[in-house]
């Protein structure tokens, strides 16, 4: 559950549900982002696991579908440990072409909602696949794994700015946000807010400066772009081009969603519903930015998102919140972002405290509405067991 992840305050939840259905009650968890400690009883030995890495959302389907079953009590310790003993060795739902795709179909889902016009949109297709291969040779490479964000944001940007300064797409900055966003960590940065307001001190500490280290990555990337070409400053205004029309953003949502799937190996018997959430997540956060700009729009987006995921998984048990949930996760955390234009962190030094307040302002939004939805899900849960409950 860490690897996949969820906050540590829902891991230590859901874990001391399992315990207590295993027949240890007072079983007591203490879960990083890192790791976990767990002690059976009170004063007795506790082990640690530290987390080998992500998972992709086919795997933490597996893990939801293994802590259901515990539960429930329909599968036995053995069998639990043995279907988590082979996560890590689980194939990849679609073949090695199908996830290269996958990388630009997402970044052209991105550019249809950030900055959708034509020449933008090829631009995030080609970055997409720049970013592909980057992510390639981090894998192989231990120095490119730790300088990544700068390597891409510096390689992409300079794409992206050369194509501007050429004069063959307006509102770069939008446009090199599209690839680079699977990149940001806008979902660690917020989920390490949520832990925070949960009273998980020492991991949402962790995160946020994790987090914050990595946007600065980012920063520096796209700035040296900038000063390498010698970008002029009105090339840096936040601009946005709509060539689609309205048929642009549902669209985008759509190829989101299956890129995600293909790039996660996720199943696609759960893209309705991974849709159906998404979609509500994004309208959300679209009316609370008509009605009072990026702050409101991430709150009631997260909000949506969490609170849909939840009701979702409850009527339909086979369908895992955070499977479901996190592609609408990924949805809010660029819109939001990008709408802010936080790539002119560092770009343009008497904006960037103003782009940091606001881009702090959103994430608190964000971590807060994660909240909301998910003490709103748990209050319309107990709503509906006892409806279901005969008397």
């Amino acid at each position: 559950m860490i690897a996949g992840g969820q906050p540590v305050h829902e891991v230590e939840y859901d874990l001391k549900g399992v315990a207590t259905a295993l027949g240890y009650p007072l079983a007591q968890v203490g879960a990083t982002p890192t790791g976990l400690t767990l002690g059976l009883e009170p004063g007795a030995a506790a082990s640690f696991e530290s987390v080998d890495g992500p998972l992709r959302l086919d795997q933490s389907a597996v893990v939801a579908d293994v802590r259901r079953g515990l539960v429930r009590r329909t599968l036995s310790v053995d069998e639990a440990f043995a279907r988590l003993g082979n996560l890590r060795s689980l194939p990849h739902h679609y073949p090695r072409w199908v996830q290269d795709i996958s990388w630009p179909a997402i970044a052209i889902g991105i550019a249809m909602l950030l900055q959708p016009g034509w020449p933008n949109i090829l631009a995030a297709a080609i970055g997409g696949v720049v970013v592909m291969l980057l992510v390639k040779l981090a894998g192989r490479v231990r120095l490119a794994a730790t300088l990544l964000p700068t390597i891409a944001a510096f390689v992409v940007g300079t794409g992206v700015f050369a194509a501007a300064q050429a004069g063959w797409l307006d509102g770069p900055l939008r446009t090199l946000l599209a690839p680079l966003a699977v990149l940001l960590p806008g979902a660690l940065v917020v989920t390490g807010m949520s832990e925070l307001a949960a009273g998980a001190m020492v991991a949402g500490s962790a995160r946020l400066t994790f987090g914050t280290v990595q946007l600065l990555l980012f920063s520096l990337g796209v700035l040296s772009a900038t000063t390498v070409l010698g970008v002029a400053p009105e090339l840096l205004a936040n601009v946005r081009v709509n060539q689609l029309g309205t048929w642009g953003p549902p669209v985008g949502l759509a190829v989101i969603c299956v890129g995600v799937c293909l790039n996660e190996g996720a199943s696609m018997r759960l893209l309705p519903a991974i849709a159906l959430v998404v979609a509500a997540a994004f309208g959300a956060q679209l009316a609370g930015q008509a009605v009072s700009g990026a702050v409101l729009g991430g709150f009631l987006g997260a909000i949506a998102g969490s609170l849909g995921a939840s009701l979702v998984a409850y009527l339909r048990p086979q369908l895992p919140r955070l499977v479901v949930f996190l592609p609408a996760f990924w949805v809010l955390v660029p819109g939001s972002l990008g709408l802010l234009s936080v790539t002119s962190v560092g770009i343009d030094p008497q904006q960037g405290v103003r782009t940091v307040v606001d881009v702090g302002a959103v994430i608190c939004a964000l971590a807060l509405g994660l909240l909301f939805g998910s003490a709103m899900a748990q209050a319309a849960a107990g709503q509906l067991a006892r409806v279901r409950t005969p008397r």
